[in-house]
């Protein structure tokens, strides 16, 4: 399947563009009729244009959200879906959604269900979305779906967003902590070493450790330099393989300020996303099937899909949640009292909500303890680097006096 471009006029004469996937230039063109619209050119790109283009229009969560709060603004308002994919094409500002719902527009003209056609665009729309979009169309409340989805993307991007927040200050600190050390090393240390070979200073062991890692800069610098940079990228494409994940997951779930960080961003996602699917009337198995997948750490998913399989053997939610370590048991606690009274997606809401305001304070919590740590770490290691080129001047000093 390759991908084209085109240029195109709707129905009401206003000239688009964009990129559709297709087997060939023919069934391109036939999409655009399909949904009104007349071709005006039509180019196949190549696979470097392609990569490049896919790479720009990588779309965000927040994106999904403003796609499901305005579906739903149409659909609540009367319009059917036809028409609410049609304004939501033209007037669409993401090219990667917009090329998306053109395919997904032909589709439904062709018969298919919204969620079977959406889920051929999976690099688009995420899993649960799709899962959701189903249960809404099979009971007829897709526009109450659609808003719910809404609103759990809408607080899943927050999340995120107070989470990177939190952590660009200690990062940009370690950076210009990096920066400033490789300056001393490869530009000031080399001065006082000129100076105490001059003078023949006998140097403490700290200042020839010192000494050493400076010559060693200076002369192998852009080997080193390189290899870093090898080394991270290797560590990142290993860190998005399905091993690099797991250890990862791990990782975090050890390391004692992280451990309790993630355990509430996996509370949150867990309570707030089978609260919602829950409430759509999807059976418990597969809500736990969907729900294990967005949580966002392989052991927690693990651990969910473990408890599936004892829900398929009959025993009860929220007893087979109290046997994860990773979740408190006030969760459990909650998850049965909602499983007796019957009002399991309304308990889950209001858990999720509780351990929302959990996070927000873990996360001011860890910011609060990462940044001073940082400051001290960055006192060390200069406080270190200034002691071993004093204590070899004073000697000078001294000797010269």
């Amino acid at each position: 399947m390759a991908n084209f471009k085109y240029k195109a006029i709707n129905s009401e004469g206003q000239r688009i563009e964009g990129s559709q996937s297709a087997d060939s230039e023919s069934q391109v063109r036939e999409m655009l009729l399909s949904n009104q619209y007349y071709p005006l050119s039509i180019e196949k790109e190549n696979s470097k244009s392609k990569s490049n283009f896919s790479f720009n229009r990588k779309v965000k969560l927040k994106d999904i959200a403003v796609f499901c709060r305005q579906f739903y603004v149409m659909l609540d308002s009367g319009l059917s879906i036809g028409k609410a994919l049609n304004i939501l094409i033209e007037q669409g500002e993401k090219p990667k959604i917009r090329e998306a719902l053109i395919g997904v527009n032909g589709d439904l003209k062709r018969g298919e269900t919204l969620a079977n056609s959406m889920r051929k665009r999976k690099d688009v729309f995420p899993n649960l979305l799709t899962s959701m979009i189903d249960a809404g169309e099979r009971s007829g409340n897709l526009d109450i779906i659609l808003k719910r989805m809404a609103e759990y993307y809408e607080k899943e991007t927050k999340i995120r967003g107070k989470i990177k927040s939190a952590m660009i200050y200690p990062i940009v600190l370690g950076v210009v902590a990096i920066i400033a050390i490789t300056f001393i090393l490869t530009f000031v240390m080399p001065i006082f070493v000129q100076m105490f070979e001059e003078n023949n200073v006998d140097l403490p062991t700290s200042t020839k450790m010192v000494l050493g890692t400076s010559k060693m800069l200076g002369k192998y610098g852009i080997i080193i330099f390189l290899i870093l940079v090898t080394a991270i990228i290797l560590l990142g494409k290993y860190l998005k393989s399905e091993e690099g994940q797991y250890k990862l997951s791990i990782i975090n779930l050890k390391i004692p300020v992280i451990k309790k960080l993630t355990q509430k961003i996996i509370v949150s996602r867990f309570t707030r996303t089978m609260g919602i699917v829950s409430s759509s009337g999807m059976s418990l198995v597969t809500s736990l099937e969907i729900v294990s997948s967005v949580v966002g750490n392989k052991i927690a998913e693990k651990e969910l899909l473990k408890v599936k399989e004892k829900v398929l053997k009959g025993e009860g939610l929220g007893d087979s949640i109290m046997k994860i370590k990773i979740f408190p048991p006030m969760l459990a606690s909650m998850v049965k009292v909602g499983e007796e009274a019957g009002s399991l997606d309304s308990i889950l809401d209001k858990t999720a909500d509780f351990y929302d305001d959990e996070l927000e304070r873990e996360i001011q919590t860890a910011t609060a303890l990462i940044e001073p740590a940082m400051i001290v770490l960055m006192g060390i290691i200069i406080g270190f680097l200034l002691i071993s080129i004093l204590t070899p001047m004073f000697k000078m000093y001294n000797s010269i006096g």
